[in-house]
């Protein structure tokens, strides 16, 4: 008899799994990070002050949801990293966030566009994540979806309320769609891990996921009298890491105190 352990096959395939999974889990990560970071740009700049708080509010969200996922990915990872060390260490070709989330805030409509095309996705992954089979992300979920719920609710009513609104609101809100719409296809374009991990029962199937994106969209953009986009070319390459210019200049400013003072502490 010996004390080696060999493991079984069982074991070591769930051990390959999470390792396929930590990619799936720092997009996540950073695609809450670097939205919530556009949206605290708007902390005091605010059409109105009870909107200047929902973005506050909104972008504390997708913070705290963004902690839960590094922390879970530090845990796949295993080489002793922390949230903050992957947060604010890592450059910008090593973030998995999609294009859209970087695009700059311009002015409120196209904030408002930005938020609607990612909380229509957000929301319903989410939905879909508490079900799944990894234990970790489900418990992200059903806290985070129920944050979710309010902010497509509020992006949704922001759009209609636009869309129907003054002619300056419609001019403003129909050119944010058209600069913004080309970065909605990437969201729900599976990468080639998010097609393994999808063949694995890990990840939502994206195109079921797309039909209920599809149909609140159009509903919301019906009542606000907006026509949805049709044949738009998908902008895509922030989930492998090919990212527009904007990410270096807000990484620069996110992560300006770790980078000049390494493992300071409060």
């Amino acid at each position: 008899m010996t004390d080696d352990f060999t493991p079984t096959p069982a074991l070591a395939t769930v051990t390959e799994t999470q390792r396929q999974m930590l990619p799936f889990v720092l997009q996540l990560a950073d695609t809450s990070l670097i939205l919530a970071h556009r949206l605290s740009e708007w902390c005091g700049h605010g059409p109105i002050l009870e909107q200047d708080l929902a973005m506050a509010n909104i972008a504390l969200d997708l913070l705290g949801e963004a902690r839960s996922y590094y922390q879970y990915a530090a845990e796949l990872e295993g080489q002793g990293r922390t949230e903050d060390d992957l947060a604010y260490l890592r450059p910008a070709v090593e973030y998995r966030n999609p294009l859209l989330v970087e695009q700059p805030n311009q002015d409120f409509a196209h904030t408002i566009v930005r938020q609607f095309l990612y909380d229509a996705f957000h929301y319903h992954l989410l939905l879909q994540l508490q079900q799944g089979s990894d234990a970790h992300l489900a418990a992200i979920a059903e806290k985070s979806v129920k944050e979710a719920a309010y902010h497509i609710k509020w992006s949704s009513e922001w759009v209609i309320r636009l869309g129907d609104g003054t002619d300056e609101s419609r001019q403003r809100i129909e050119k944010a769609i058209r600069n913004l719409w080309r970065f909605g296809g990437e969201l729900t374009t599976p990468t080639a891990t998010e097609q393994t991990l999808q063949i694995a029962g890990l990840v939502p199937d994206y195109t079921a996921l797309q039909q209920q994106i599809n149909a609140h969209v159009a509903r919301v953009f019906e009542e606000a009298t907006l026509p949805v986009p049709e044949n738009v070319f998908a902008q895509q390459g922030g989930k492998d890491g090919r990212h527009s210019e904007h990410l270096g200049y807000l990484l620069a400013e996110l992560q300006y105190m770790q980078r000049t003072y390494p493992g300071m502490q409060w």
